[in-house]
């Protein structure tokens, strides 16, 4: 796959933006991993993400070559490494666990990364816009069964 300098600079800022997008929502709420980390976690996912499509080009000399290339395995791998980052962002107190949906922003910013790397574009937008209602609107509807829940209790 040949793709121009250009085309990589904007997969990877499209990436950095709409992983940012979930950062900023989760700064304003005051978590750890904020604008900064899901940025970076975007960033990162969407490079692995390059590199799967273009970085092996020049191991592969014919078609009866030896050699396979697997573009989702790396992508396999971004999913199972964000599942450990978003694990330490997991915390259990009491009888309270917090850091749930940080873990799951930053699992969803990684997703969006590839998508960005791999240069699909409706999809990683759509995800950031459903991941931003999830958060943004939704979350006054979470607090409001969360605290029906307690009453009932």
């Amino acid at each position: 796959m040949d793709i121009s300098n250009w085309e990589i600079a904007a997969r990877l800022g499209i990436a950095c933006l709409l992983g940012g997008a979930l950062g900023i929502e989760r700064q304003v709420q005051g978590r750890e991993a904020g604008l900064r980390t899901h940025m970076l976690l975007s960033l990162g996912a969407a490079v692995f993400a390059l590199t799967s499509v273009t970085g092996f080009e020049s191991f592969i000399t014919s078609s009866s070559s030896n050699v396979q290339i697997d573009p989702g395995r790396i992508a396999s791998y971004v999913a199972a490494g964000v599942g450990f980052i978003g694990g330490g962002a997991i915390l259990k107190r009491d009888d309270h666990i917090s850091g749930l949906t940080t873990a799951a922003s930053l699992w969803v910013a990684a997703a969006i990364g590839v998508a960005c790397g791999l240069g699909l574009w409706v999809a990683p937008l759509v995800a950031a816009g459903f991941a931003l209602l999830s958060l943004v609107v939704f979350r006054p509807l979470s607090n409001y069964f969360e605290r029906r829940a307690e009453q009932s209790s």
